[in-house]
């Protein structure tokens, strides 16, 4: 018996179904109705001559070989959206959309650059931002959510390749009236017992501020107590006298200039610093078009208090 070729729209319902288990909720995630989403699975299963899904009045279950051809779909779906970007960026680069994704301590301080640099250089393209926490933009830019992120490196992720922008140091935000305010030679030993304030958990910048103190030699139990979900709230809270903090610099004349209680203390050579890259699917089609963006950025970025890698 010949088999008929599926279509596209029945692997990509299919798939949709293998991942959410509910008709419903797949039907929404590939925007079509609920009874399209179900032809299209019965049209698939009897292309290939097998049954895929057990339906059952409370929920759905891939089958044996449902399992196995789930697996084989996204592979197809998944080579499928690469022909098509390899085709976008052969047709002409720096045109079409470009998803950038971006972590809350770069977004408020790089995008006014980024944006400017777009309209200015690359006005055919349609660039969105999205702003999100390092391990939800890692698994945007794996499922191809994302095609770019602006971040904090090294990731350590065998599968993205960085393009490193910039180093920046880290500054210590104090109270007007601390001891070490406006100090340019503060030792990393300092900050063994200061009253330090962090970002929540999740932020990449809190764990590279734990890993300054760590190297200061700050022990775990001297870890601060009082924690904020942005960097806006916590210079507010340093400027309350609650303790200190550190801010990259790029962030420094953003955050500061919006008190006079506050003051910023520089450390004494080599400062703790971060590096900012942009990161890309490792592989990706577009990858000389980034590169080529990558590097216009950092000649827009000159402006600012940061080094550039050689």
């Amino acid at each position: 018996m010949s088999q008929r070729l599926p279509s596209l729209s029945q692997l990509r319902a299919f798939a949709a179904v293998a991942e959410h288990l509910h008709f419903r909720d797949a039907a929404a995630a590939i925007g079509t109705s609920q009874p399209a989403l179900s032809g299209a699975v019965a049209a698939l299963e009897e292309a290939l001559g097998v049954v895929l899904v057990e339906r059952t009045t409370r929920k759905v279950l891939l089958t044996p070989a449902g399992e196995r051809v789930a697996v084989r779909a996204r592979a197809v779906l998944g080579a499928v959206g690469d022909l098509l970007e390899e085709a976008e960026a052969a047709r002409a680069p720096f045109t079409g959309v470009l998803r950038l994704g971006v972590i809350p301590t770069v977004a408020p301080y790089l995008l006014p650059t980024v944006l400017r640099l777009v309209h200015d250089t690359y006005p055919e393209l349609d660039l969105q931002v999205h702003e999100e926490q390092t391990s939800s933009l890692l698994d945007g830019l794996a499922a191809g959510r994302l095609d770019l992120l602006l971040l904090a490196v090294p990731l350590g992720v065998a599968s993205v390749a960085e393009l490193p922008l910039f180093d920046e140091d880290f500054v210590l935000v104090t109270p007007r009236d601390h001891w070490l305010a406006g100090r340019m030679d503060i030792p990393r030993e300092a900050l063994r017992q200061l009253d330090l304030l962090l970002l929540e958990e999740g932020h990449c910048l809190r764990d590279q501020a734990l890993d300054v103190c760590r190297e200061a030699g700050r022990t775990e139990g001297a870890t601060a107590t009082t924690t904020a979900a942005g960097l806006s709230t916590l210079v507010q809270l340093v400027a309350g006298g609650l303790g200190v903090t550190l801010l990259p610099r790029t962030a420094v004349p953003v955050e500061t200039g919006r008190s006079a209680d506050l003051a910023t203390g520089f450390f004494a050579h080599p400062a703790p610093s971060r590096r900012i890259a942009l990161a890309m699917r490792a592989g990706t089609a577009r990858a000389e078009e980034f590169e080529t963006f990558a590097s216009a950025l950092r000649g827009a970025l000159k402006p600012l208090p940061v080094r550039f890698p050689r």
